[in-house]
Parts: C-alpha cells; sequence; structure tokens
C-alpha cells in the first residue's frame, strides 16, 4: 500500500512538471561516466536567422566570449546583425569568421551614427564597458553588455544618471540565468509555488583559470573590478530574481588571492552573505575549477524555499548525467530531476520587445542596475582573505 501511495505521488509529480513546463521527468542516477572529456573552449554556432528582422544591431568590443551567446541571442530573436568594430584584428577576424555576413565598421563612431542601428552589444575589457555605454546612450541606442557591464561605484551613478536622462535601456547579460536552461525552468517552478516561498539562495560560481590563455588585464582588477563585481554579479542577480527582493544589504564578504602571489592584484577567491527584503543569499567564487572536471566550471545554485527546495547542476553533473542543464526538486510529495536542454531561452525575444516596444520584460532597470550595485559594494567591503 505505501508503495502503491509512492507511486501515485511521483506520478502526480511528473504530471505537475511535464504540463507546467514541457519538460520529461528522468530518474536519479548514480552512474559514473567511463571516460570524461579534456576541457576545451567552447564557442556558440554561427546561428542562421530564419525570421524577418525587428530590429538592426551592431556589436563593439570582443574581448570576451560572451560576446558569442550575446550576438547569438539576438539572431534567433529577430534581430539583424549589421556591423562590428573592435581593436583587436585576430578577435575581429574571429568574429568575422563565425558571422561572415557582418560588415567590419572603420571605427566605433560610424556605428553610433549610423541611424540604422537600434542596439549596440559589447563584450570589451570591462573598465571600457560602461563608458561605451553612456556614449552609445548619448546617441539613442540601447546597450547590451556582459557582465560586469560597470566595475565601479562612481560608473555606476554616471551610467544611471545618463539612463535616466536618456531613457535608453542599459541592459547587462548576466548569462548564468538569462542563458541557462535550468536556471530559466526553475524561475517557472519558483513562479509556479512549487517549493513555496523562498527563503535563501547558494550561488557558487567556480571557474578555471587556464593561465596561458588570459591576457594582461585579466590579472589586474583595476580593469575587471575584482572577483565579486566580475563573477558574483551573476549571483547577485539570480538573489534578487529567485528572492524577489527591491532592496538588499551586504551583511559580510571577503576576498582573497590564495594561489597566485606572481599577480598581486588579482582575486582568486571571494564569498558574501547578502540580506534582502524578501530573502537571504550567500554567495560563493573561486579560479580554482580543478583540469579533471569536464567542464570550466561546476556552476551551482540552491533555491530554498519553505516547502522544498530546487538545485541546478548548470553546466556538468558529476554523478555522470551527460551534459548541463540539470534541475533538481524535491518538496513535500517527491524528489526529481529534471532534464532542460529544450528550454526556451526567453531573454533575447523579450529586449527585442524591449528595444521596439520601449517595455522592461526582459528585465526591469533597476534590478539590473541593483544587482550591480550589490557585487560593487560586496567588493569595495570585503575583508582581505590570507590563507
Amino acid at each position: 500500500m505505501k508503495k502503491n501511495n509512492k507511486t501515485q505521488r511521483r506520478a502526480f509529480l511528473k504530471e505537475t512538471i511535464t504540463s507546467a513546463t514541457g519538460l520529461t521527468l528522468l530518474p536519479f542516477s548514480t552512474n559514473i561516466p567511463s571516460d570524461v572529456k579534456e576541457d576545451s573552449q567552447v564557442t556558440a554556432p554561427y546561428i542562421h536567422r530564419h525570421l524577418d528582422p525587428m530590429i538592426k544591431f551592431s556589436v563593439i568590443g570582443l574581448n570576451h566570449g560572451h560576446i558569442y551567446g550575446q550576438t547569438n541571442a539576438m539572431l534567433r530573436s529577430e534581430g539583424e546583425l549589421v556591423s562590428v568594430f573592435a581593436r583587436e584584428d585576430d578577435l575581429l577576424q574571429q568574429f568575422v569568421k563565425r558571422y561572415p555576413e557582418v560588415k567590419i565598421a572603420k571605427s566605433e563612431d560610424e556605428i553610433l551614427e549610423d541611424p540604422a542601428i537600434q542596439l549596440v552589444l559589447s563584450a570589451g575589457i570591462p573598465i571600457d564597458r560602461a563608458p561605451l555605454g553612456i556614449r552609445v546612450m548619448q546617441h539613442g541606442k540601447d546597450y547590451m553588455v556582459d557582465k560586469p557591464g560597470i566595475i565601479t561605484l562612481d560608473q555606476l551613478e554616471e551610467v544611471r544618471k545618463v539612463q535616466a536622462e536618456t531613457r535608453q535601456i542599459y541592459s547587462i547579460m548576466y548569462s548564468e540565468r538569462l542563458e541557462n536552461q535550468a536556471t530559466v525552468k526553475a524561475g517557472e517552478l519558483v513562479s509556479s509555488g512549487a517549493i513555496g516561498k523562498v527563503v535563501q539562495t547558494i550561488g557558487l560560481g567556480p571557474h578555471r583559470i587556464r593561465l596561458s590563455t588570459r591576457p594582461p588585464w585579466f590579472y589586474d582588477k583595476k580593469y575587471f573590478g575584482g572577483i565579486i563585481c566580475d563573477i558574483g554579479s551573476h549571483q547577485f542577480d539570480q538573489f534578487l530574481h529567485f528572492t524577489g527582493s527591491t532592496s538588499a544589504k551586504i551583511i559580510a564578504s571577503q576576498t582573497g588571492n590564495i594561489n597566485y602571489p606572481q599577480y598581486p592584484q588579482f582575486e582568486d577567491f571571494g564569498d558574501v552573505m547578502v540580506q534582502g527584503n524578501h530573502g537571504a543569499g550567500y554567495i560563493r567564487i573561486d579560479w580554482f575549477t580543478p583540469d579533471g572536471l569536464d567542464t570550466w566550471g561546476d556552476g551551482r545554485l540552491t533555491i530554498l524555499g519553505t516547502e522544498g527546495y530546487i538545485e541546478l547542476r548548470k553546466y556538468t553533473d558529476i554523478a555522470g548525467r551527460e551534459g548541463g542543464n540539470h534541475l533538481f526538486l524535491v518538496n513535500n510529495k517527491d524528489m526529481v530531476h529534471v532534464d532542460c536542454s529544450e528550454v526556451e531561452l526567453p531573454y533575447g525575444r523579450q529586449l527585442v520587445h524591449d528595444v521596439v516596444n520601449r517595455t522592461e520584460t526582459a528585465m526591469s532597470q533597476e534590478h539590473c542596475f541593483l544587482a550591480t550595485e550589490l557585487a560593487l559594494t560586496a567588493q569595495q567591503k570585503a575583508i582581505d582573505l590570507k590563507l
């Protein structure tokens, strides 16, 4: 009788999740793969569009590979890529190879002064991202930038001022939420009440450092803002999104350079406790991903609710399931694993809608700035960790 009841509960939960999310319920597994692929730098493929464009966009600054994810988000969402400008010829040629129809602009101004361009994308060196965004908005265009989109509180103050004056969109692509299918699905489940009221988020953002592949600016926080400002901005975005907090304060933060004394201006560890008006959060980020892992980092998010919890293994599952986008849900009925690999990513489509209709469906401007403000404040207040 107990077994039958459990089977019925599991069937009910399966029906609830699949009907709400369009996903398949998969059993838990503890199998370990017989071979682990060598980690490699993977960039997104060229996206062939099949829709008539609703907006025209261009790209300025190619210093991080996230630019490919940003570009593809627009191409699959009725955006037309017009032109690109970058000072580094090697980066420019890689981009043109991926998107052969793009026009190479002779200067930044050629893009900024083109009245046909509605949106500018950038993944330049972090210190340059906010000043570029200000120029973009002052030219009457919207801006979508890789994180960290702003690296000092002074930059944030100026960006807020210009955005309020121009009413242009300044959107920071927090890709660990906006371009991750498991995180998108978690948002739907939380909104549906699957785990009750959210109490806390725990965001973990480990990364592999790849010393030989990094440019000089990568090791000086003057150029990237520090580890909490950089990687941690993802986690603050998720904290605000899942708790629904509209205000928050930093309870404690610390950063350290534990393993790379040859780069004294670098930070390889940071963590934060944050308290919002609708939930609590803990954040840990680091550059300690071991070479044995089959991807660049075992990014994880745990969302604790009053009636259950969700855990995301975003990029890999060390228990042996292939690929990423793994969601684990435990509540008062049962525990399940959900494969989120077919979930639609709505950010690009929503941002196109916002550019055309002057709305805030992809992300409110205040949310965008608050996530950054919290990261910058935690970075500024961080105690130096010495081990």
